[in-house]
């Protein structure tokens, strides 16, 4: 299966606050806010939506191609990507630009204040996606992720253009999106994919009902902090899938990231939505254990151990059969 994502490679720079940032904030000062956080650790990682997800699908053994605007300091990151399964050769480079920009403080509560400068994202607009479509050749899925909003608009018609699937996932961007927009980005998407406040928000801004947008995509899967995640289909009853518990919470820039690279390549392996759920959740709790979103390993020991656990031996031996990633059970049975 051949999935092509489009959206933000970004470079992260995460820092640690040590304590709350409720506890900083004063009620009746906050339309003087003028704060500055002492933060603890400072990690530079690579990142961005698109890039994230390509990362996590090469993390699996599925190879992607990524379409993104990208700036001059992108060769060691090309060279990153390719090396974990990433067709890089349909970026668009902008040598007068740096790559995108994304600065984060997390604190101790896991909430986050975070900045993100678009650099050669903003020309992610003149990318002609049919171009490329046709160029890769047999495409069963574009991936629509954040990025420059005209960028996602211009993609989604590319797609029905084309005639190629297309998941919806506007994430944050949906606080930049008016409703005109994301009404053309959400109907007809194969899968939209949001978190629990940004299907709220996403109701609000389109003016659409849960029965409306159930009615214009194959598949909602929205994502419920680490709770559940919930499969929504028009005509079917919601199936809420329980979230791999973590054995510790590092970092959850990217968790989401993560889960949609576990849904996508579960799917990609011809897995049903429910296993598909279960694959994400999963390679979300191996993201959110490490700081940095490309930072870690999918070992099959320890992801058919997760699935195992949360699942149940059948879920885990049907995923890891899909996958690729059958291991002995004497091995298994180690890492219990």
């Amino acid at each position: 299966m051949t999935i092509v994502v489009t959206g933000s490679v970004a470079t992260d720079h995460l820092m640690r606050f040590g304590a709350r940032f409720r506890g900083q904030l004063l009620p009746d000062q906050l339309e003087n806010i003028s704060l500055s956080f002492l933060v603890e650790d400072l990690q530079v990682r690579r990142g961005g939506v698109a890039a994230n997800i390509c990362f996590g699908l090469g993390s699996l053994g599925q190879r992607s191609v990524i379409v993104a605007g990208v700036g001059c300091d992108f060769d060691d990151y090309d060279r990153w990507l390719t090396e974990h399964r990433v067709d890089t050769s349909h970026v668009l480079r902008c040598d007068d630009l740096h790559t995108a920009r994304f600065i984060c403080t997390t604190d101790t509560e896991q909430n986050q204040i975070a900045s993100f400068y678009p650099g050669a994202m903003a020309q992610a607009a003149t990318i002609d996606l049919v171009e490329i479509l046709s160029a890769v050749g047999h495409v069963d899925l574009v991936v629509v992720s954040p990025d420059d909003p005209a960028a996602m608009v211009r993609h989604t018609r590319a797609c029905r253009t084309a005639g190629v699937r297309f998941a919806a996932d506007p994430s944050q961007q949906i606080a930049r999106l008016d409703g005109a927009e994301l009404h053309e980005l959400v109907d007809g998407a194969h899968y939209l994919f949001t978190n629990e406040y940004e299907a709220a928000l996403l109701a609000k801004k389109t003016g659409w009902s849960e029965d409306d947008i159930l009615g214009r995509v194959g598949c909602w899967v929205t994502t419920r902090s680490e709770a559940s995640i919930t499969l929504r289909r028009a005509g079917h009853a919601p199936v809420e899938i329980c979230a791999v518990p973590a054995e510790v919470v590092v970092d959850p820039t990217g968790v989401g990231d993560g889960f949609r690279a576990g849904f996508l390549a579960a799917i990609a392996s011809d897995l049903d939505l429910e296993h598909a759920a279960m694959t994400g959740a999963a390679l979300a709790t191996i993201v959110i254990e490490t700081t940095g979103t490309q930072e870690y390993t999918a070992d099959p020991r320890r992801f058919t151990a997760l699935l195992e656990t949360t699942y149940g031996r059948d879920a885990a031996t049907h995923i890891g059969h899909a996958l690729r990633l059958d291991i002995p059970a004497a091995e298994l049975e180690a890492t219990r």
